[in-house]
């Protein structure tokens, strides 16, 4: 197979990580385009890195790659097709993001329908389940014959943290082609944001901050109220010291990502709504029309518990990403204390874990990280966000001693 043509022009300039990542798509792309019988490509593939590692731009990249139209280039990423399929409006790409806790069976039986369907302008139908560990195991179980045998002109790609069976299904994974995405080093994030028109001090300070998650550094670099959030968030460890006001800025956190994310979905939440009326009859009159109406209620409800459990999870990934950068300043307190060369994750906060460092030993900022992420296993327990916050506020002042 070639080489990934001018990196900087197509589809794959995207993916910041490993470059042999960028050759097994573009080889998979380039057998596809040929119809050679090899290796390289496979209608069934399983994406898995960590969050943040770039799994989702390598499954956009890759089918923007097969549904490219330049004769010349494959995954030119300058051809409409190219440019569809990366804006997630290409008919042939179908893109499942899931905003629920779970992927159901119903979600899936849809989406097993448009991978049936023959392509309507690309050579291939592309099919992208992200975060398929949320799939339920009956959704599992009824994708499984699809990525078994799929139709011909058809590939299927899912995305996931890992192979292990918490993550995905046996069944599964032994049926796809298996794709580790690594995640990127600093640089590689920050020249990536660089290349993106965004300047090179904000572009290294976002890729720091965000541990090498792509898709949280570009938000981080573009937006400022995720910039002043990480900023209160981080100063939370000063707080500490100052009698109840920890306890007051974790419930604010809180209410504001509630309000966040109310303000959020509310347009989707009012679409769904409007549709489910529409589907329903409701406001119609006529015959039959109170005949049509009775049991509407239960299918309203179930939309209703729907909604509330994707605010649910907005919520707790919100709160996990803030727990993460707070974490990651007592990890660099360590790191100061310890004298070791390596580089902060939080630079311009250097000050404060450098007092960290002096006025605590490194148990005491060890037992600090050991509450964070006491806090973040509680959300996946449904305890409440304020209480746990509450509990991690007071493990840290007693890990710092504060009386």
């Amino acid at each position: 197979m070639g080489e990934v043509s001018d990196p900087q022009h197509n589809v794959f300039q995207h993916l910041a990580g490993s470059p042999n990542v960028r050759q097994v798509l573009f080889d998979a792309a380039t057998a596809a385009r040929s119809g050679a019988a090899t290796a390289a490509m496979t209608h069934a593939w399983l994406f898995t890195g960590p969050p943040g590692s770039g799994r989702s731009i390598a499954a956009r990249a890759f089918a923007a790659a097969l549904v490219c139209e330049n004769p010349e280039e494959i995954g030119c990423g300058k051809c409409p097709a190219c440019r569809t399929a990366w804006a997630g409006t290409h008919g042939d790409v179908v893109h499942v993001v899931p905003h629920e806790l779970s992927i159901g069976v119903e979600l899936m039986r849809s989406v097993i329908a448009d991978a049936a369907r023959q392509p309507t302008t690309a050579r291939w139908r592309v099919v992208i389940i992200e975060d398929a560990d949320r799939l339920t195991m009956q959704a599992a179980n009824a994708l499984l014959k699809t990525v078994e045998e799929p139709p011909a002109q058809t590939v299927i790609i899912l995305s996931a943290p890992s192979t292990d069976p918490q993550d995905i299904a046996v069944t599964l994974r032994s049926r796809c082609r298996h794709l580790y995405i690594p995640t990127p080093r600093t640089e590689q994030v920050a020249r990536l944001l660089e290349s993106e028109g965004i300047p090179a001090g904000d572009a290294q300070l976002a890729a720091a901050a965000s541990a090498g998650h792509i898709g949280r550094a570009r938000h981080l670099a573009r937006n400022v109220e995720a910039q002043r959030r990480r900023a209160e968030v981080l100063n939370l460890a000063s707080l500490i010291y100052q009698g109840d006001l920890a306890f007051r800025e974790t419930a604010q956190l809180v209410k504001t990502i509630k309000d966040e994310a109310e303000h959020s979905l509310a347009e989707i939440e009012q679409r769904e709504l409007e549709k489910l009326n529409v589907a329903l009859g409701i406001g119609s009159k006529g015959k039959g029309t109170a005949k049509a109406l009775r049991g509407s209620a239960g299918q309203i409800k179930a939309l209703e518990e729907t909604q509330k459990t994707r605010r649910t999870r907005f919520l707790r990934d919100a709160l996990d990403l803030a727990l993460i950068d707070f974490a990651g300043l007592y990890r660099d307190a360590l790191v100061v204390a310890s004298g070791a060369s390596v580089s902060l994750i939080h630079p311009d906060f250097a000050e404060l874990s450098q007092r960290l460092a002096a006025q605590h030993p490194p148990a005491a900022l060890v037992a600090c990280i050991d509450a964070v992420n006491l806090c973040r296993e509680a959300f996946g327990h449904n305890v409440r966000p304020v209480v746990a916050m509450d509990a991690m506020v007071g493990r840290i002042r007693i890990a710092c001693r504060v009386s």
